[in-house]
Formats: structure tokens, C-alpha cells, sequence
């Protein structure tokens, strides 16, 4: 760490394997992925109960750091991965943002949010995607398997990137699924199909053949072909009982089989009138689908049906980094597997999170089915319970004691004896952390000064005079120009010469982004929260109303989450208010009697939040 350029951030590495030498796809500027640093986890929302002590867990943030973070954990331990990554389509995915209960014919009562940007340079895409491949193997068991969704656009390049960090004996197949859409371009073929590459680790991955829904239909001219002849279960081919397995030609027909047990036809032939084909038709979830979410990028359910259902058991511990609107971590949850789910985008986040507790309240009402029609190997325990995290989109200024500890965690501190006034040690520095909420003054610096151990220094300045007796580091959000020449100085009164560092976590105010910031007012009235209004600016600056201007401050929400027991860090809502499409969120909520600090969470259409809180009684 250069005393002129600090990074009050190096965090401890993870190294990485080297690529073993397969053949590889060159691209300008391809750097090697050698080690990658530990990034800290903040928790911010917690949804029920956990399984066995499990926690499914979602993350906001670069899913680079994220898996960062899980590499300390889940290194080697996940099951299953499926990610939707960016196509490089040239595409901005939008959604589209209307007021609820508002009419077509309303001025500015809708528009489209863009919710991510798929446009790269071929070069910047295949880097990212190659690092991200490199984590993802490594966080895979020996037994893993990885599902990579693609498209025509980078699908060769991509397997290339597969090849080279799984190796090609690991290829197992090319998914093709098929889909209906729309084409007026009759100059060529029209694209109705996306391949979905499948790697293993390495070792023996779980393929549940028969699992239904991985199955697909015989065709007719088949089943003819395999008619069932009796009640004893035998099945002919061209009027001749089948022999043994496998069927290959006319010399496998038998005649003798008809004296023997049927039930290795059914297993190895028929399968009840349905083989695991590597393509298949599903369709996109249509605009009337109950668990339609609206975001530009949602999956069917049935696709990841097949796929989890195919590769894992109850029980398996599923992964998506690149979540959107969570259909992964959906299926999951109604499959009885576990899941991890990470996106950068925060509508992803909350949009997974409304459809999850959803999920879970028809799980724990055993409100019908979960998915349309019936399926084998129903989940024997669910795992509903999820956390919700960030991941370097810590928000520091709410919680002064947890900022302080994920500062400590993010910069390795070794730990100091409670009585000292610094916060850890690290590199040879006391490092002292100073306020977080604000930039640092040299007012800020009489408990460092206080703190200072002079009859350590007099000792040390004997034993080395030419060196400082100690070297300390100050971290801020910002500071005063002269804090650390302050400090020198006060040291140097005393006779003493301490080296000082200082690095302000916050560096680069040109890339800050600074809106409108939303605001909300609550009340208590006969023992019921009510919020008496709330109003998003960046949602109405972009309808371009004014606050007045909406009839029900409702038809701006997407959601409402209350804690009656607000620990001042985590928010566990009791309440989890996200209606439908057309309707609106209660706005008044019965508070039960035992309820403490109060704190609201509320959503808008664009997914940013507002919170505040209030005292009962």
C-alpha cells in the first residue's frame, strides 16, 4: 500500500488455478483472471424463517465482488449454476412504467425505464464474461454443472471461453429451446431458438432422466412403432416382440422376449411415452400469466423447470448471477432447492424479492399448485427463508456501528484490545476510522490524539531514534485538507514523529449521481400505521407531475414492507404489502401490541425506495 496513493480497500485475495492450456479464443486486451479480492456483505432484509438453519440469500451488486464474497463460503460447494448473461444484442432493455389505475388516454401516466444496457465492444464483453466463467468455476462442486443461456450472437464464442476454463472433455451438450415469436424479415431464417451450453466440473453430475417435465413427447409414428399389445406390458416392433437393450436393428427383434419381464422396455424404450431430447419448445410467459413480472428479460418457468429438475435433487444448492426477474431462485424455492441470486440492477432486486415472498405465501398456505399440472418427486421441505445483501453498494451513513465493521472486514484489520482508541491494525498502521456520515475535521482527531500512547513512543524513539515511533492511518469519507499534518503536529509539540497516511473512501465525487430524493408521512392513529403520503420525486420528475398532481399517492407504489421491531440494522418486515398489477398497496396497517420502533420501506414503480421509521407509543 504506497503512502501516496492508498487503497483503503486491497482486501484479501483469493488465488486462482490457472487455465490448463486448451485451446483458447485471443481477443485484444485479453488479460489473465489470476486472484480476485474479498468484498464484505452488508445484510439489509430478511424474509421469514430459515430451513435447517439455511438462509437463501440475495445480493445487490457487480456479480464479480458478489461471487468474491462467496468464494470465502461456497468455494466448491454449489450444485447447480444457470445465468442468463448479456447477449451483446446492441439492445437497451426497457420497462415500461404505468401508473396503476391510470387510463391510456392520461397525459404522462407512462413511460419506459431502461433497465440495462446489453452494448459492448466484442473485446470488453468476452473479458467479462470470461472472468466471470472462471469464478463460477470455481465456486462449482466437483459434481457441479453449468447451464450458460445464449443466443446466436457470442454462443461460439462463449462455448470457446467454456472450453477453455472447464475443458472440452466437459462439454456435455448443446441445448436448443425453441420459442414462438415474431418476424416480418422473410430474407432469412427467422431466429426462434436460443442454445443453452451445459459444462460439468468435472466429476459425475445428477441427471434425473425421467423427471417430468425434462421429458419431452414420443412422436406418433413412435408410439405406433412401440404399441402396447396386452395386459402383460410387452411392445412389438414391426409385429415382433422387442428384445434386449438397446434396440439397434432388425437383428435385436426377438421373438423369444415375449416370455420375458417387461418392465425393461418401459424403462429403456418407452418412459410412459416420453425421452429427454435436447431441444425443446417452451413458450415466454404470456402478458396473462400469474407469475408474469413485467421485467424485459423474465424466463419461463418451465425452462428452468427442466433444467434444475434435470440436474439436481432436493436439497441442491442453486446459483443465478445474473438473476433479473429471479425465475431461477422462483423454481428453486418450489422445488425444494437452495438458492443464491445476484444483479446489479436494484429493480431486479426488488422485483425478485416481491415474487419470492409471494412464492413463499402460497408455499406456507399450500395454496394449490405451484406449477400448472402435476409433477413427480413433489419437495419433501422448502427452503423459503432469504436474506437480502449488498455488496459493494454498502450504505454507510444509516448505522455507524455496523459501517465501522464493514470497513474493518473490507480492509483485514487485525483486531486491537477493546481500551485502545484506534479501530485495528494492518500493515504496520493504527488505523483509525473516522466519522462516516461526514467528512473529518480536525476537531474530529482529539480521540485519536487522546488515544496516543506516549510512554510506548519514548520507549521507541530510545530504541530507534531516526524512525517515526509509530505509523498511523486515518480513513475517511472525506477530510479536511490538513488532517494528517494536524495530527503530525500535535505529536511533534510532544516531541515525538509519527508518520500519518490518510485516504478518503470516497474519492471520486465526478462519477456520484445525485436525485431527487423521495420522502414520506407517517402517522399512528387508532392503533394503525398510516402512511399519510409519500411522494418519489425521481418517479414524478419523469412523469413530469407534480406531487399534487396524482389522485392517490398509491398508484405510484409497488410495495409496502413495515418492521414493527426495527433493530436498527436489518429490516424484518411482518408486512409485505405488493399487490398485483391493477391494484393498490392498504397504505394502513393494524400494529400489533408489543411493536416498537416502526420502520417502512416503500417501493415506487421504478424500484427505489424510500425509509423512515417511527416510534409506538
Amino acid at each position: 500500500m504506497s503512502k501516496d496513493n492508498p487503497e483503503a480497500f486491497e482486501t484479501f485475495e483469493f488465488d486462482l488455478p490457472p487455465i490448463r492450456g486448451f485451446p483458447e479464443l485471443r481477443w485484444a486486451g485479453k488479460r489473465p483472471f489470476k486472484s480476485t479480492q474479498y468484498f464484505p456483505a452488508q445484510k439489509k432484509e430478511s424474509y421469514g424463517d430459515p430451513t435447517d438453519g439455511w438462509w437463501n440469500r440475495i445480493y445487490w451488486g457487480d456479480n464479480l465482488q458478489v461471487m468474491s464474497h462467496l468464494l470465502r463460503e461456497f468455494r466448491g460447494k454449489v450444485d447447480f449454476v444457470y445465468i442468463d448473461p448479456p447477449f451483446d444484442s446492441k439492445a437497451d432493455y426497457k420497462k415500461s412504467i404505468q401508473v396503476k389505475g391510470a387510463t391510456a388516454s392520461n397525459d404522462h401516466s407512462s413511460f419506459e425505464e431502461k433497465q440495462y444496457t446489453d452494448m459492448w465492444s466484442s473485446d470488453q464483453f468476452l473479458q467479462f464474461m470470461y472472468e466471470r466463467i472462471i469464478l463460477i468455476h470455481e465456486l462449482l462442486s466437483e459434481n457441479g454443472v453449468i447451464y450458460l443461456h445464449c443466443d446466436h450472437r457470442k454462443s461460439h464464442q462463449l462455448r470457446c471461453i467454456l472450453d477453455e476454463v472447464f475443458g472440452p472433455d466437459n462439454f456435455e451438450t448443446s441445448l436448443s429451446w425453441g420459442f414462438q415469436t415474431r418476424s416480418s424479415n422473410k430474407s432469412s431464417w427467422k431466429k426462434s431458438h436460443h442454445p443453452i451450453l451445459l459444462y460439468k466440473k468435472g466429476g459425475d453430475p445428477v441427471f434425473n432422466h425421467d423427471a417430468e417435465m425434462v421429458m419431452e413427447p414420443l412422436s406418433e409414428t413412435t408410439i405406433k412403432k412401440y404399441r402396447l399389445e396386452d395386459e402383460v406390458g410387452r411392445y412389438r416392433l414391426n409385429g415382433r416382440f422387442i428384445s434386449g437393450s438397446p434396440i439397434k436393428g432388425a437383428k435385436d427383434v426377438d421373438p423369444s422376449y415375449e416370455t420375458t419381464h417387461p418392465e425393461l422396455v418401459v424403462r429403456d424404450y418407452l418412459r410412459e411415452g416420453k425421452v429427454p431430447n435436447d431441444y425443446f419448445f417452451v413458450d415466454m410467459e404470456n402478458q396473462s400469466s400469474s407469475v408474469r413480472t413485467n421485467y424485459p428479460t423474465q424466463k419461463p418457468e418451465e425452462l428452468l423447470f427442466k433444467l434444475i429438475k434435470a440436474s439436481t435433487n432436493q436439497g441442491a444448492t442453486i446459483l443465478d448471477c445474473f438473476m433479473g426477474s429471479g425465475t431461477a431462485q422462483a423454481v428453486a424455492m418450489k422445488l425444494g432447492r437452495k438458492f443464491i441470486g445476484a444483479d446489479i440492477n436494484l429493480g431486479s432486486i426488488e422485483t425478485t424479492c416481491k415474487r419470492l415472498c409471494g412464492i413463499r405465501d402460497d408455499i406456507e398456505r399450500q395454496d394449490g399448485e405451484l406449477f400448472s399440472g402435476e409433477y413427480d418427486d413433489k419437495p419433501k421441505k422448502f427452503y423459503t427463508g432469504f436474506e437480502v445483501y449488498n455488496v459493494n453498494n454498502y450504505d454507510l451513513f444509516r448505522n455507524p456501528v455496523e459501517a465501522k465493521e464493514l470497513i474493518r472486514e473490507a480492509m483485514e484489520l487485525q483486531p486491537l484490545p477493546p481500551s485502545s482508541a484506534f479501530d485495528g491494525q494492518r500493515e504496520g498502521y493504527l488505523v483509525k476510522i473516522m466519522p462516516v456520515n461526514r467528512i473529518a475535521t480536525r476537531q474530529d482527531l482529539n480521540e485519536v490524539i487522546n488515544g496516543l500512547d506516549f510512554k510506548a513512543f519514548e520507549r521507541r524513539k530510545a530504541e530507534t531514534p531516526n524512525k517515526p515511533v509509530e505509523r498511523i492511518h486515518l480513513v475517511c469519507m472525506g477530510h479536511e485538507p490538513d488532517l494528517g499534518s494536524h495530527l503530525t503536529l500535535e505529536a511533534k509539540k510532544s516531541g515525538f514523529d509519527i508518520e500519518v497516511m490518510v485516504t478518503d473512501l470516497i474519492r471520486d465525487k465526478a462519477h456520484l449521481h445525485f436525485k431527487k430524493s423521495s420522502d414520506a408521512r407517517l402517522a399512528i392513529e387508532n392503533g394503525e400505521l398510516v402512511i399519510a403520503g409519500f411522494f418519489p420525486m425521481n418517479l414524478l420528475q419523469k412523469l413530469s407531475l407534480e406531487s399534487d398532481a396524482v389522485e392517490d399517492w398509491r398508484q405510484l407504489v409497488e410495495s409496502v414492507k413495515v418492521d414493527f421491531h426495527f433493530d436498527g440494522a436489518v429490516l424484518t418486515p411482518a408486512i409485505v404489502d405488493a399487490p398485483g398489477k391493477d391494484e393498490l398497496v392498504a397504505g394502513r396497517y393494524v400494529i400489533p401490541d408489543d411493536a416498537g420502533t416502526i420502520r417502512v420501506k416503500i417501493t415506487d414503480l421504478l424500484s427505489e425506495s424510500w425509509e423512515g421509521e417511527i416510534k409506538n407509543g
